[in-house]
C-alpha cells in the first residue's frame, strides 16, 4: 500500500490501452447539448456510462431533473466513508459542442477516438469527457492500492455546460445539503503550456452590454443631408472612445480594479509565454505598467465585440439611421458588476452622449441560468490551505514547479460552487492551448494525460493521507 503504487496503477491502466477504450466509448456518444435531437444520447451518457462506473467504485447515484431545460438532466453521486472526514466535490460535464462532422481532417470523425502519434482526436476528448474520465481512473487506482479513499467524495456531472449550464444554479440551490463539501476539485480547460502542470482557483467574471444610437427611420442621402443630420455611427464611435482609449485602457473608473496585491504579483511573475499557439501580441495594448500575465489574470479588460452601422456588406451613399455596438467586460473579483452599466451611463452622460442607449445584452446564454446576465468573478488566494496542499502534491509527483493562477482569464459559472454552495475551488486542467477545443479536430495529448493520471492519483492519495 503506497502512493507510488497508486500512481503506477493509474498509468498502467493508460499504458494497457484500457483508458483509450473507455474514452472511445464515451466519445462515440454524440452528446451535443445544443442539439435537441440528442436527448437520448445525453441520458445514455449518464445512465449507461457514468452510473455503472461510479457504482462500481462504491458511489450511490441520483439523476437530477433540470428545472430549466428538462432534456439536459444532471447526475449527483457520493461515496461517504466517514462523516468526520473531509468531503471533496468534483465536477465534470458530459455534453459537448456540435460535432461539425464535415469539417474534420480526412480520416477523422468527432465520434470516433483516433490515435495519431501523441494526439488522440475526438469530440469531448478534452472538453470534458476525457478530463473527468481521467480523474475517475486515478480515483480507482487509489482505491485499488489502499482499499479506501480516506476522504468523502461527491460528484456532479452537468449535461448542459456548453449551453451555459441552464438549471445549474437552481439544482445546486435545491441540492445544497446533498452537494455540501469542504472544497471543489475539478478539471477543465487547458494548461498554459503542455509541459508544465497548472492549477487555478477561479475565473474572471463577465458582463456583456449593448450601446445603441437610434435616431430616425431609414437612411437619408448623404449628398442632400450630409452635414445636417447627426450620424449614429460617428456618435457611437466617439462614445466608445470615452469608455476605452485608443490603446485599450479602460476609462471608466468603476470598471477598473482597485489594485493588484503584492502576493498576486509574486505568483503571476512565474507565468511566462502567454502567446503559445496564439497570435502575436501587441505590447502597447491594455493597461500600461502590467506584465502580460497581470493583464489577463489580475486586471479587467473592456472589449468591443461587434460594431455595426449602415450596411457593412453593401455600403450605400446614405446617412444610416442607427448604430449598434456590443461590449464585454471581463473582471476580477473585488468589483460589483451590477454597478458597471450605471457607471457607463454616468460616463456617457458626463461626456455629452445622452442619446446613446446602454442596456444589458438580452441574448447572453452564458449565464441565463443565473438570471442576471452576469457571470460573477471568483478566485482562490495562493496561500489557501487547499491551494498549498494541491501545489505540494503536484510538485511531489512530477518534480516540476506547477503554475498557480488565483483565477484564469476566462469566465465560467464557478460562482455556483463558491457562492451558492459556499466552498473554495481548485481546478487542475489536463489539456493544452492547441487542443482545438470547440473546433474541428479536437484532441488530447497522450503524454499530458499520462502525466495527469499520475498527478491526480498522487493528489487523491495525499487527500486521504492529510486526514491523519
Amino acid at each position: 500500500m503506497s502512493r507510488e503504487k497508486a500512481i503506477l496503477n493509474a498509468q498502467a491502466f493508460f499504458d494497457s490501452g484500457e483508458f483509450f477504450e473507455l474514452l472511445a466509448k464515451r466519445v462515440a456518444l454524440p452528446t451535443e447539448s445544443q442539439n435537441p435531437a440528442r436527448e437520448k444520447e445525453i441520458r445514455s451518457y449518464l445512465e449507461d456510462e457514468m452510473i455503472p462506473n461510479l457504482k462500481r467504485l462504491g458511489f450511490e447515484c441520483r439523476i437530477l431533473d433540470n428545472p430549466v431545460l428538462p432534456r439536459l438532466p444532471m447526475l449527483a453521486a457520493q461515496r461517504m466513508e466517514d462523516p468526520g472526514l473531509d468531503t471533496i466535490l468534483t465536477y465534470g460535464h458530459g455534453d459537448v459542442v456540435r460535432g461539425l462532422d464535415d469539417q474534420w481532417e480526412e480520416g477523422l470523425s468527432p465520434w470516433r477516438l483516433t490515435k495519431r502519434g501523441d494526439r488522440w482526436y475526438g469530440r469531448g476528448a478534452v472538453d470534458n469527457k476525457g478530463q473527468h474520465a481521467l480523474n475517475f481512473t486515478a480515483l480507482e487506482a487509489v482505491l485499488k492500492a489502499r482499499g479506501r479513499l480516506g476522504f468523502n467524495l461527491k460528484v456532479l456531472i452537468d449535461m448542459g455546460e456548453e449551453m451555459g449550464s441552464p438549471g445549474l444554479y437552481a439544482v445546486c440551490e435545491k441540492e445544497k445539503n446533498y452537494l455540501a463539501a469542504d472544497v471543489l476539485i475539478g478539471s477543465d480547460g487547458p494548461r498554459l503550456k503542455p509541459e508544465q502542470p497548472m492549477l487555478c482557483g477561479g475565473t474572471r467574471g463577465l458582463l456583456n452590454f449593448d450601446l445603441i444610437v437610434d435616431l430616425r427611420e431609414g437612411g437619408h442621402h448623404s449628398g442632400n443631408w450630409g452635414g445636417l443630420l447627426a450620424n449614429p455611427g460617428t456618435i457611437l464611435a466617439n462614445a466608445v472612445s470615452c469608455l476605452i482609449d485608443k490603446n485599450g485602457v479602460i476609462q471608466v473608473p468603476e470598471m477598473r480594479p482597485d489594485s493588484i496585491s503584492p502576493r498576486d504579483r509574486e505568483v503571476l511573475a512565474e507565468v511566462k509565454d502567454l502567446g503559445v499557439d496564439g497570435p502575436a501580441q501587441d505590447p502597447s495594448w491594455g493597461e500600461p505598467g502590467l506584465t502580460q500575465a497581470e493583464k489577463v489574470f489580475a486586471f479587467n479588460a473592456l472589449e468591443v465585440l461587434a460594431f455595426e452601422t449602415g450596411n457593412p456588406a453593401r455600403p450605400v451613399h446614405a446617412i444610416p439611421p442607427k448604430a449598434f455596438a456590443r461590449l464585454q467586460i471581463r473582471f476580477v473579483k473585488g468589483k460589483r458588476p451590477e454597478e458597471f452599466i450605471p457607471a457607463v451611463r454616468r460616463r456617457l452622460d458626463k461626456n455629452g452622449f445622452e442619446r446613446v442607449l446602454v442596456k444589458p445584452t438580452s441574448d447572453d446564454t452564458l449565464t441565463a441560468s443565473h438570471g442576471q446576465g452576469i457571470c460573477q468573478a471568483t478566485r482562490l488566494d495562493p496561500d489557501n490551505p487547499w491551494a498549498r496542499l494541491t501545489m505540494a502534491s503536484v510538485r511531489k509527483t512530477t518534480g516540476k514547479n506547477p503554475v498557480f493562477l488565483p483565477n484564469v482569464g476566462g469566465s465560467l459559472p464557478n460562482d455556483v460552487f463558491t457562492d451558492t454552495l459556499g466552498m473554495p475551488t481548485v481546478w487542475i486542467p489536463h489539456s493544452y492551448p492547441g487542443c482545438s477545443q470547440h473546433a474541428p479536430n479536437e484532441h488530447l495529448l497522450a503524454s499530458v494525460y499520462r502525466e495527469a493520471l499520475g498527478i491526480m492519483a498522487g493528489l487523491f492519495w495525499d487527500l486521504g493521507e492529510s486526514q491523519a
